[in-house]
């Protein structure tokens, strides 16, 4: 009996000690389910996880303890708004044998990770104590109008928690029937007659203003998404979400139906959101072909901007070519895109114990392999090589032009994961490798790489994703793909007018829209890493939120001004923004515009360049537009041609070379009115950033300011060769610097 009693003992000794070293070995995992694979027997997706979770028990462990009751101790959240699935505490075996379930999608381990931002607020330096955001009190009851692909209502980002109970008493729009709006989701309409017109009336479409794509969810919470705390796209970047101006009311119209956009609609939605009560547009979309009486961008704004409504759009993703923005409409603000001081990384483990960090490529989950052999494939297009390296993290050297067949040879092999060596601009290829496991290194730490495995035959590597890192320098950065100018549909007005982040942004996303693919599995997430100008733009239309809240007597043009001339040129190395489409030289204003938009800086800018409707008019004149023509855009026979001139009264400077004449050397003149907006009495000095081989002058070069308010002109020249250059001229007294940009080039299309 006692032999037999011993036995026993030492079988339960050898189970509890089992037990006791699986949960030492045990780690938090976050588990990735699709939800609708959830048998109908369950009541809800909490019953479904806790089964699941017993399941695993049972296949993972040969004891029989209460599974249900251990699964319920082991199971840490279940998530239903953030995103599908749970987390919870988990053996490498109940991991592994997890995999296997039914609806499992994917899962990556529950890493520590600094507490961030969506961080482009931050990076923006807005501070909840001080500058911007308390001075306008977060854009409280300030309206925006996003014109876009609608919204994801249930989104956390449109909360109205703490809103002001009572709407804002110049608001007169209305939701639509399939929207639930808020006290911060105040406006929700679609347009959609033209794109019916123009297509079958039976178009399978839903007529909701409701987002099925999820641009318009993630463009609006960035202007004015409330504060979501524990955000993240998959653990990276993770932290508390929140738009520029997270206090001011939304208000969308939805106007893209797939890919497409009818000019009927687009119109039909900015005269709805005129009638609505809008303080601010943000409109991410353009034409690139027309003339400003042909754009319907240009004819819609105007209405807008003659009302008293801050426009921003975006300048297109068509860079780095040279005039290839769109939106270079002299009456609104037209926005670049540039980098942050984030980087989602992932690290590369060489077998001789030396670590690199680049570029992850995956984003939504953890590579859990270690010491795996990794070999050099040269430029990686030989598939039949490549298949070699199964089960092996294969080394790329990548060319641009070969990227998409470079992801479906990467994907064919089934190799383990990739290593991409790159010269060229990181952030575009990973739009075009996104999803593949892998790394983006560049080319001196690639040498590292190709030099341990030419000298090692049995080299090995690990790797690591997940890793959110703050700081980067140099940021900002101009990104490639950003638009840049000159305006050929307005060469006149120096355009892009302002760059803001516009790469790698994080932001509200449908909860029903997949943001990636597992194998054949969507991926869903409440929020979104995208990049664009579209990204950038409401980042500028926020700020202006924040700028109509503390100056509400501001005019458009005055709001414009004052995001100008109080933008940064230098990033956080001090250094000039650079230009990553011109390889890192410092970036022009043909590029960014007048700088990094700051906000802190823009709430105070001592002076601004006002322009009203009939200044754009006499520009329209002086550009030779047909009386017809200006009608066209103005919706007036009232404005007149009585003082045409193409110098429009604007915080920047470009002089067109005279294509007709043959003369080297070339004058050019501008008059501008600078309005005084700080406190009273100033003096205010001019200097002018030195253009190599050009003679710049200030006329008067001191301007004596006796009260608020008060305006005063100047005369800026330039004389020189007929070559490009560019530079500043800035105005300063004790507390402002008022600085505009200067560009001489050539006019467009004569290069």
């Amino acid at each position: 009996m006692a032999t037999m009693t011993g036995f026993f003992l030492c079988v339960s000794c050898i189970v509890i000690l089992n037990l006791v070293y699986t949960m030492a070995q045990s780690e938090n995992y976050i588990i990735h389910m699709d939800k609708l694979a959830m048998p109908k027997a369950f009541s809800t997706h909490h019953a479904w996880y806790l089964s699941t979770l017993s399941s695993v028990l049972d296949n993972a462990h040969t004891f029989n303890d209460d599974n249900l009751d251990i699964a319920s101790s082991k199971l840490i959240y279940t998530y239903t708004n953030a995103m599908n699935g749970f987390t919870a505490n988990l053996s490498p075996q109940e991991i592994e044998a997890l995999k296997t379930s039914p609806g499992y999608v994917s899962s990556t381990p529950d890493l520590p990770t600094k507490l961030d931002t969506t961080h482009s607020p931050e990076f923006l330096g807005l501070n909840p104590k001080t500058g911007a955001w308390p001075a306008a009190k977060f854009g409280e009851d300030v309206i925006v109008g996003l014109v876009d692909t609608g919204v994801w209502p249930e989104s956390e980002s449109f909360n109205d928690k703490g809103m002001p109970d009572k709407l804002p008493s110049r608001w007169y729009g209305n939701c639509e029937s399939t929207i639930k709006c808020n006290k911060k989701l105040i406006g929700a309409r679609f347009f959609n007659k033209g794109f019916l017109a123009q297509k079958n009336k039976s178009a399978a479409i839903v007529h909701s203003t409701r987002d099925t794509d999820g641009h318009g969810t993630h463009t609006s919470s960035t202007a004015v998404g409330s504060q979501v705390v524990n955000a993240s796209f998959f653990g990276n970047a993770n932290g508390s979400a929140k738009g520029v101006a997270p206090r001011a009311r939304l208000a969308i119209y939805k106007v893209l139906w797939g890919d497409m956009l009818y000019s009927s609609d687009l119109i039909a939605a900015v005269d709805t959101a005129i009638s609505d009560g809008v303080d601010i547009l943000s409109l991410s979309l353009g034409y690139n072909v027309y003339t400003l009486f042909e754009d319907p961008m240009a004819t819609a704004t105007f209405a807008a901007m003659d009302r008293g409504i801050f426009v921003s759009t975006s300048a297109g993703n068509s860079g780095p070519e040279r005039e290839s923005l769109h939106n270079g409409i002299p009456w609104v603000i037209n926005v670049a895109a540039a980098t942050l001081d984030r980087q989602i990384q992932a690290s590369l483990t060489l077998g001789n114990g030396v670590k690199l960090f680049g570029l992850s490529t995956y984003l939504t989950g953890n590579f859990s392999a270690h010491q795996v052999p990794i070999v050099f494939s040269g430029s990686c297009d030989n598939l039949k090589e490549l298949v070699k390296a199964i089960n092996k993290i294969v080394v790329c050297e990548v060319m641009e032009i070969d990227l998409p067949n470079l992801v479906y040879y990467i994907k064919a092999s089934n190799v383990s994961a990739s290593v991409f060596i790159s010269t060229s601009n990181n952030n575009e290829i990973i739009n075009e490798l996104g999803g593949l496991v892998g790394v983006i290194i560049d080319q001196r730490n690639g040498e590292k790489i190709k030099a341990y495995i030419k000298s090692n035959s049995d080299a090995k590597a690990s790797m690591s994703f997940q890793i959110t890192a703050l700081g980067i320098k140099p940021a900002p950065r101009v990104d490639r793909y950003s638009s840049r100018g000159p305006s050929v549909s307005c060469p006149f007005v120096l355009k892009p007018d302002i760059t803001a982040p516009g790469t790698s942004i994080l932001a509200a996303w449908p909860q029903n829209l997949p943001v990636s693919i597992s194998g054949s599995k969507p991926l869903y997430s409440n929020f979104n890493l995208l990049s664009g100008t579209s990204m950038a733009c409401p980042h500028v239309a926020g700020v202006a939120a924040l700028l109509k809240g503390a100056h509400r007597d501001w005019s458009p043009a005055a709001i414009r001004s004052a995001i100008m001339t109080t933008s940064d040129i230098f990033d956080n190395n001090k250094e000039p923004i650079k230009d990553i489409g011109e390889e890192d030289k410092p970036a022009s204003p043909l590029v960014m515009g007048a700088g990094h938009v700051n906000p802190n800086k823009a709430l105070d800018p001592g002076l601004v360049y006002d322009a009203g409707a009939q200044d754009y008019v006499n520009l329209l004149c002086a550009m030779n537009l047909t009386q017809q023509q200006i009608k066209t855009i103005t919706r007036s026979s009232s404005y007149n041609c009585s003082k045409p001139s193409l110098d429009l009264n604007y915080p920047s400077f470009i002089a067109l070379f005279n294509g007709s004449s043959n003369q080297s050397m070339g004058t050019w003149e501008f008059f501008r009115t600078v309005t005084n907006v700080g406190e009273g009495e100033t003096i205010y000095t001019a200097r002018v950033t030195p253009i190599k081989g050009f003679n710049v002058s200030i006329s008067p070069s001191k301007l004596v300011f006796k009260e608020k308010n008060q305006k005063l002109n100047y005369k800026l020249r330039i004389e020189g060769p007929k070559r490009e250059g560019f530079g500043y001229v800035t105005w300063t007294d004790v507390k402002h610097v008022v600085r505009s940009s200067i560009v001489v080039t050539y006019p467009p299309s004569q290069h």
